[in-house]
């Protein structure tokens, strides 16, 4: 057994304005730390309607699919964009997650990857911004939930910049429990520690600028593993964002690709203690192409290693 991955060629179709850091190169760095590892691939399939649907409004689908371009791009906030392929990327990147859940659920991979653009983490219930169109880790969480059953489940998001859009979404489910860690202060602005969720089920690490791998690990340690720990979740889900690396320039937090890799063993520490190893980790942010291909290396490497 090894590491399942999910990919797919319309996540190139997602094309954002020249000089955007969320551009379809990002792809081409993930294939290439991807490329050494002995993984599964499969397709990312098409999601249907009803997997949106569990997050997010029928108003706000109809909304997005109302400004889908024909040609060019259709900006739908500040820094947020539809192309002509963005919501099959965006419906895959979904689709995606919900299979790599299914399989890890049933068993038939330890552990999964999903390898989607575009990202996800910010995406409100009503609100498209942060690069992202849908909270695709939260409803592949409410699929997990109330498809498979699971009594709980944790999210633990170490991109540099607050998950937002996954807090939004799962603040009244007191089956999940959503730990984040990030820059502050930093986009989009959230992510205090004081924002506990409706059933105190939020955990929020701010980080401060210009700190690195050590203060991360001593904030996990402290704050976030124990956590995890008294959940005693069924299921892990990793929002895998690598703009914390030093390299980043939308940042200004100082990890290495090595900081990575401890992150994931410890995840994946707690996996094996509580859920059988089931982790299912989905891409979000990382903007510096090398880093963004050596941080991969190290997230995945890990997972592979220990899917065995």
């Amino acid at each position: 057994m090894t590491t399942l991955c999910f990919r797919h060629s319309a996540f190139a179709g997602h094309v954002t304005p020249a000089g955007h850091p969320e551009q379809v190169a990002r792809l081409a760095a993930v294939d290439a730390a991807l490329a050494g590892l002995d993984l599964r691939f499969e397709d990312a399939p098409l999601a249907a309607d009803a997997e949106v649907l569990r997050c997010h409004p029928q108003a706000y689908l109809d909304r997005l699919r109302a400004a889908a371009p024909t040609s060019g791009f259709a900006q739908v906030d500040g820094d947020t964009y539809l192309s002509v392929g963005s919501l099959e990327a965006a419906f895959r990147a979904v689709g995606g997650a919900c299979a790599a859940v299914d399989a890890v659920v049933a068993g038939s991979a330890r552990n999964a990857f999903v390898a989607a653009r575009p990202p996800g983490h910010h995406a409100e219930t009503e609100t498209a911004m942060g690069f992202c169109l849908f909270g695709t880790l939260a409803i592949a969480a409410k699929r997990a939930l109330d498809h498979h059953g699971l009594s709980r489940l944790a999210i633990v998001d170490f991109d540099v910049h607050h998950g937002n859009g996954s807090q939004d979404l799962l603040w009244h489910e007191p089956r999940a429990l959503f730990c984040s860690s990030h820059q502050m202060p930093l986009y989009p602005g959230s992510g205090r520690p004081r924002e506990f969720g409706a059933h105190g089920q939020i955990v929020n690490l701010p980080l401060r600028d210009g700190s690195g791998g050590g203060s991360m690990r001593a904030g996990y340690e402290a704050v976030i593993f124990p956590r995890i720990a008294a959940f005693r979740p069924e299921l892990i889900l990793v929002s895998a964002g690598f703009d914390a690396h030093a390299d980043d320039p939308l940042a200004g937090l100082e990890w290495q690709a090595e900081d990575f890799a401890w992150l994931t063993q410890r995840i994946c520490d707690l996996a094996d203690t509580f859920c059988h190893g089931r982790v299912v980790s989905c891409l979000e942010g990382g903007y510096d192409l090398p880093a963004l291909t050596a941080s991969v290396a190290a997230h995945v490497g890990v997972l592979q290693e220990r899917s065995r």
